[in-house]
């Protein structure tokens, strides 16, 4: 062994090394420090992981005005047994709520206002006005049974009649045309209150108060998401205050904003729990092979940097870091690591070797093992998904970290002498014997039916591997979250869905008359279960035909207006004064610009999309709410070129379905290039025993997850081209190692922990992390037990 004094030269170069290694660390720190500054944050979306659909211009306009609607809107459902103190709740609530606008925006219940709006929009127009059924009964000159209806009303204490109404109306045709506009609710306004009346197991009634506000800023951002979760409980707490102590007050909530809350806990929580039980494991492993301090402290200085380079990295380029990002960078705990027992194992081999010279010994399987590995993380990179984007740039630069930490710092840092250890390498030789030993017997009839027992264990769990690529199984809520939301959905007929029906029409009339025409669907859709309700703008804004129709219709009744009147018991007096009023409306029609410019219209304008530039067509938004079957939804416009079922949940499926066929070719890709790089190196027949083993390892593990009836989705793809890249280093170390026992010995310490860490994240709650987790799981073990083939047949061949 050289010493520092006979060797000065070299000495300094170990020393330059060091520094550029100290000075690209520091240089990381500052630039992490700038990043933060500028403001890059930690995201919890689940779905900016995934892939942008590229719809055309109107459906992509659609989905942004859905989107808009919908996004960071939180329901409270405040259930009392008195219907007074449940609006009395609700009311408090809203004023708690209001008083606080950088949080909740649009806070309100029932809206009084607009139930006015629409009256006075549509009372001028109500000789355009009718309902389907009457329609039918004026058509069929069925004026008798509208009469009689009349009547009814008219000597109904609780009806809607009164002398201003009859005047106007003397049929009462316009009430059943309002009420006829809005879908059918199973709540009521109370005070301004949206009111629910149900009943428990015991036939007592009790009363949902429902109260509606739009966050400010995404449900997904940490920071004002549990802002607006701390405003929420503040705010229920102090109603809870003001009731009396007997009354017991039930609260339902749903919304993003509590599914993402309950998804950024559960990460934080595996973040800190899965990161830490893999370092104790990792610095238990180092403690027991080396029986030293320094290993465990240079461990941990290869982990920090290579975190360091991670994090850095990711938020240099993304300008953010997703919280799955650093579940699934847990990982790299054991991946970077790998270097580091390595070189200690070479160090252990041969006391006297010095840093420098071990770090010579591991520099060219290193190099290769990071080439690759790197090159298995670029093929996830390749994929559109911005998670696994940033899970791929993240793992590569901290391997990069940690091999710049190998290259440049251990021979300076890692310099120390290691307590005489033979009991692990000992141990390792031991196997190498039993494998080879084992190789030995490949002609037997016990090892032939072995493998073929393998072979067919794979093949039938092959034949039952399923394809699962539904991303409503990515992320799966608490079930009391999911429950809570279940229940409020039931409370407001089903609420609105994502999915949503989008019509086209080249221009607005035969827009009106196309959503018009689809309305018999849609009732016979609720009618049938398929769907709770659909808000369609025919209800509110018929189209110019049916209004000129509706006008034709109700004119039998004015010119029998005088027999109307006598048999009502009405003043005759009223008959020129009404047909004067039929025959000025003539003239009077509903537009879409009047109508969309009334304060009646605005809460409806953003299901209504004018042409443009970019779409010459006009396009109108069916909301859907309580959808039980989407492909009977599906079925029943699938002959209707114009009537499109815009589901982006089925788009980002299917292409999830795509890009985990891609992620398998990519893998196969993978294996080719690896194969050919080897064979210039080893020669085509040691090449191939190289890749066998991660490949041997991929089917292995295809062939587990069947017959563990796991489904494969992407990430179980994702996942095994990580099972290639860490298969190939260890078989490279071996492909490299004269002698096997202190690569052995590196591989069991580095599989050990690699276990550790992907077998923890197997036992996440997140389904997107567990199938990752747990192929990872299988691989590696695989991968492990497979890899030592590789040096025996080294000896064998050599």
């Amino acid at each position: 062994m050289m010493t520092k004094s006979s060797n000065p030269a070299g000495h300094d170069s170990i020393k330059r090394k060091a520094m550029i290694w100290f000075a690209l660390v520091f240089c990381t720190l500052m630039l992490g420090a700038y990043q933060l500054n500028q403001g890059a944050k930690i995201q919890s979306d689940i779905l900016a992981m995934l892939p942008e659909i590229h719809e055309e211009a109107l459906t992509q306009v659609a989905l942004e005005r859905v989107e808009s609607q919908l996004a960071d809107r939180v329901y409270i459902a405040l259930q009392a047994s008195s219907e007074t103190q449940a609006i009395n709740s609700a009311q408090l609530l809203l004023t708690l709520l209001r008083t606080d606008k950088s949080l909740f925006t649009n806070v309100k219940s029932g809206d009084i206002d607009s139930v006015r709006a629409l009256n006075q929009f549509y009372f001028p127009h109500r000789f355009s006005l009718l309902t389907a059924n009457q329609q039918t009964l004026l058509e069929n000159k069925q004026l008798a049974r509208l009469e009689a209806n009349a009547l009814a009303q008219l000597y109904n204490a609780f009806g809607y009649a009164n002398s201003e109404l009859i005047s106007q109306d003397p049929l009462l045709l316009y009430p059943d045309t309002l009420k006829a506009m809005a879908p059918a609710q199973k709540v009521k306004v109370a005070q301004g209150i949206l009111v629910s009346t149900a009943h428990n197991d015991l036939g007592q009634s009790y009363y949902s108060a429902i109260v509606m506000a739009k966050g400010v800023g995404s449900a997904f951002n940490p920071q004002s998401q549990q802002q607006q979760i701390d405003k929420l409980t503040e705010s229920i707490a102090v109603v809870r205050a003001q009731l009396p102590t007997d009354v017991e007050l039930k609260v339902l909530k749903a919304g993003a904003l509590f599914h993402a809350s309950a998804a950024t806990l559960q990460a934080k929580k595996e973040v800190s729990s899965l990161g830490l039980a893999s370092l104790i494991g990792v610095i238990a492993l180092v403690w027991w092979a080396f029986r030293s301090m320094m290993p465990l402290l240079i461990a941990s200085l290869t982990i920090a940097t290579s975190l360091l380079f991670a994090v850095v990295a990711t938020l240099s380029l993304f300008g953010e870091l997703h919280l799955l990002t650093l579940v699934f960078g847990t990982s790299l705990i054991g991946i970077a690591i790998d270097f580091s027992f390595h070189f200690y194992c070479e160090r252990l081999e041969q006391a006297d070797r010095s840093a420098s010279a071990a770090v010579t010994k591991v520099f060219p399987a290193a190099t290769l093992a990071l080439i690759t590995t790197v090159l298995a993380y670029s093929a996830i990179g390749m994929t559109p998904f911005p998670g696994m984007q940033q899970v791929a740039i993240f793992c590569a630069a901290g391997l990069i970290g940690a091999y710049a930490t190998l290259v440049l710092a251990y021979p300076f840092i890692a310099n120390s002498r290691l307590p005489h250890r033979p009991l692990p390498l000992r141990l390792a030789q031991q196997y190498l014997d039993k494998i080879a030993a084992l190789s030995q017997l490949g002609n037997t009839l016990w090892w032939r039916t072995g493998l073929l027992g393998i072979a067919l264990v794979t093949a039938l769990g092959l034949s039952q591997l399923q394809t699962d690529d539904d991303i409503r199984n990515l992320q799966q809520s608490p079930d009391d979250v999911v429950s809570q939301e279940a229940q409020l959905r039931l409370l407001l007929s089903g609420g609105t869905d994502n999915q949503f029906i989008l019509v086209r029409a080249p221009n607005a009339q035969a827009l009106l008359q196309q959503l018009e025409a689809i309305k018999p669907t849609l009732n016979k859709l609720t009618q049938d279960g398929v769907i709770g309700n659909a808000i369609n703008l025919a209800n509110y804004l018929p189209s110019q035909t049916t209004q000129a129709t509706n006008y034709r219709l109700q004119g039998e009744i004015y010119h029998n207006i005088d027999r109307i009147l006598a048999k009502m018991g009405l003043a005759p007096e009223l008959a020129n004064d009404l047909r004067q009023q039929y025959q000025q409306a003539a003239a009077l029609t509903i537009t879409p610009e009047a109508f969309f410019n009334s304060p009646a219209g605005q809460l409806f304008s953003p299901l209504w999309l004018p042409a443009s530039n970019q779409e010459r067509d006009f396009g109108a938004i069916v909301l859907l709410g309580g959808i039980s079957n989407i492909d009977t939804l599906q079925q029943a416009f699938a002959t209707t070129p114009s009537v499109q079922l815009v589901d982006k949940v089925a788009d980002i499926s299917h292409v999830m379905a795509k890009y985990r066929s891609l992620t398998l070719w990519l893998l196969l890709l993978s294996l080719l290039i690896a194969w050919g790089i080897f064979s210039m190196r080893f020669g085509v027949r040691l090449a191939l025993y190289v890749t066998a083993v991660p490949a041997t390892s991929a089917l292995l593990t295809l062939g587990l997850l069947g017959l563990f009836g796991s489904g494969l989705t992407l990430f179980h793809a994702l996942a095994l081209i990580l099972v290639f890249g860490i298969g190939v280093d260890y078989s490279l170390f071996f492909a490299e190692a004269k002698q096997g026992r202190a690569v052995m010995m590196a591989v069991f310490m580095s599989a050990c922990s690699t276990l550790l860490a992907f077998g923890l994240l197997a036992l996440s709650q997140t389904p997107a992390i567990h199938y990752f987790g747990l192929t990872l799981l299988l691989g590696i073990g695989c991968t492990f037990l497979l890899s030592p083939f590789v040096h025996n047949f080294i000896r064998t061949h050599k």
